[in-house]
């Protein structure tokens, strides 16, 4: 078996008491080289955390408004992102909304109408698990809209979206991506967790057998709808803490706040 080789600052990390502690933990699964990983990963996360609630005073101080949609196939690791990034900021000044199936009178509106009654106010961050985007991907495939609806939206989303950034809200449009593997990895996971059963739905499991037709749709959702102004920033999320990590990395560089 080939020897690790382990630096000072990897020994310091695995001699401190959360390390040991987390050793402990994992019984005969221990693993010297998973417990550096994740050590690693909860420094940077708490790190990064940090910098979203200096992220959040100054979007709170100068009355900013910060709008984030999250959007990605099921399974990709949009709600577990949402909560690392949520985590420590102070709730009073953020909102997030996974909207549930439209109602018989939202049917009836404008598509953008229940969106914008949920945008961000001064000094607020909104984030989407799911957004507007649903039209351009997840609807069509599952023919909840029909084509005119479709054609109509992917018309329009362009100038919504230029309308909002023109009104001074930052807008963050995040794509997290996994492999069809992967997806059904999650899948299985998930059905043999009753803590976790809870979140497949079935849209779920139509997934994987109607992944050829989300990816056309996504690929015409990119090309049409990546603009200069609102562009899509895309995520590998095979791994959940690189993929969450970066996500955060993301919405720092994104959001011009000073320290």
């Amino acid at each position: 078996m080939e020897k690790t080789n382990f630096s000072a600052q990897d020994l310091a990390i695995l001699n401190s008491k959360k390390a040991l502690k987390m050793m402990l933990g994992s019984g005969d699964k221990f693993s010297p080289e998973k417990t550096l990983r994740s050590i690693k990963y909860e420094n940077e996360l708490e790190r990064l955390q940090i910098r979203l609630i200096e992220l959040q005073n100054w979007v709170i101080e100068q009355k900013k408004r910060v709008c984030i949609l999250f959007e990605g196939r099921d399974a990709a690791g949009k709600g577990g992102a949402i909560r690392r990034i949520t985590n420590y900021l102070n709730p009073r000044f953020y909102q997030v909304y996974a909207l549930p199936q439209p109602s018989a009178t939202e049917l009836g509106q404008w598509y953008f109408q229940r969106y914008v009654n949920k945008l961000p106010n001064p000094s607020e961050i909104v984030l989407f698990d799911r957004s507007w985007y649903n039209r351009a991907v997840v609807e069509p495939v599952n023919d909840f809209c029909t084509h005119e609806e479709y054609e109509r939206f992917m018309q329009e989303v362009n100038y919504f979206e230029d309308m909002l950034t023109n009104d001074g809200i930052i807008l963050i449009k995040i794509y997290i991506s996994i492999t069809k593997e992967e997806q059904q990895a999650r899948f299985d996971e998930m059905e043999s967790n009753p803590l976790k059963r809870w979140k497949i739905t079935a849209v779920d499991l139509e997934a994987q057998a109607l992944w050829d037709q989300y990816t056309d749709y996504k690929k015409t959702m990119f090309l049409k709808t990546n603009t200069e102004k609102n562009p899509w920033i895309i995520i590998d999320a095979n791994r959940k803490a690189k993929a969450r990590i970066e996500i955060i990395k993301t919405i720092l560089e994104k959001v011009p706040f000073e320290n």
